[in-house]
């Protein structure tokens, strides 16, 4: 079912998760192991995050080095394709730019509408690692907006190749992420407010958060999209901070600014599972109010891990 239908449909705040595709070489059981973890609270939808491929040099014999492309989390398509069949719960597979031409891109979502998957999260991507800025694949859309308007594209029956005769539309219900604290990329909050307008425009959905952890900006950020008349369902993403090191490297990964009170409290702690506990109380408290004030669902980003969210979804579901 489209996300959109089951907000509407929905007479509660539903429950939904991110989930990563296994390391290559390794198997599908560790999602199995999360999602059996949390199937209890009934999802409304799985994401699945896509991890581009990334590049190593390898030296060769005469002191020369060959680019080897390598692939660490391949798997996105498949694992949609077995959560359906596994746990009749809708999988939403992330469409990335990054790694993508637009002809890959079509192939995939050609996959996708075969197997019945009709959600897709429509993003640009990370950097690659050696990279200061995002960089386009050739041939390839450059952000996310280009990737909502070939989605939508899809949608209406236009495809990459104009003599196709009579080509069947495709019906994907689009997303696409928001950003409560500006993306880290753009100039300033105004123009990113601009720029997620022109993803609605173009056919987003629904829109996802970048996780946050002081809900103020979550309710300030809803406002200033209404103002601008972007009317669609806006999801929070949610995440506890379990590791004394996420004070640093959420802010500087995700441009999430941590409330002091939460970062004190786990400066304070004296232990691994004492910050992990102080995360999940933080947590807890974020989703009672974000759920008594009626927001369409609450998307927790587990990171593969079903422990703490379980741990929080029990006290609010």
């Amino acid at each position: 079912m489209r996300i959109v239908d089951k907000i509407e449909n929905a007479k509660k705040t539903l429950f939904s998760f991110e989930i990563l595709p296994p390391l290559k070489g390794k198997s599908i059981d560790s999602i199995y192991k999360c999602i059996d973890g949390l199937y209890e609270f009934e999802p409304a939808f799985i994401d699945v995050t896509y991890h581009r491929e990334e590049y190593i040099l390898k030296k060769r014999a005469d002191g020369g080095f060959d680019r080897i492309s390598t692939r660490k989390r391949p798997g996105t398509v498949a694992i949609c394709a077995s959560i359906q069949s596994k746990y009749k719960v809708d999988a939403v597979p992330h469409i990335i730019c990054g790694g993508f031409s637009k002809e890959d891109t079509e192939n995939a979502l050609i996959d996708l509408d075969f197997l019945g998957i009709e959600n897709v999260l429509a993003l640009r991507g990370d950097n690659l690692k050696s990279e200061s800025h995002f960089t386009p694949e050739p041939l390839g859309n450059s952000n996310a907006l280009e990737l909502i308007h070939q989605v939508k594209n899809m949608n209406n029956g236009i495809y990459l190749d104009e003599e196709l005769g009579n080509p069947t539309p495709t019906s994907f219900c689009i997303g696409a992420a928001c950003y409560p604290e500006k993306h880290q990329d753009a100039p300033n909050f105004k123009s990113d407010l601009n720029f997620l307008k022109r993803k609605v425009e173009a056919g987003a959905e629904f829109l996802t958060t970048q996780m946050f952890f002081d809900n103020i900006k979550y309710f300030d950020f809803v406002a200033h999209c209404r103002e601008e008349g972007i009317s669609v369902p806006i999801i929070p993403g949610i995440k506890p901070i379990t590791k004394r090191n996420q004070l640093y490297l959420l802010p500087k990964i995700f441009n999430s600014d941590i409330p002091f009170e939460l970062s004190n409290e786990i400066e304070k702690a004296k232990t691994d599972e004492a910050v992990k506990q102080i995360g999940i109380e933080w947590c807890i408290v974020q989703c009672k109010e974000l759920k008594s004030l009626g927001v369409p669902v609450i998307h927790f980003y587990t990171m593969g891990f079903a422990e703490t969210t379980k741990a929080i979804a029990k006290a609010i579901y």
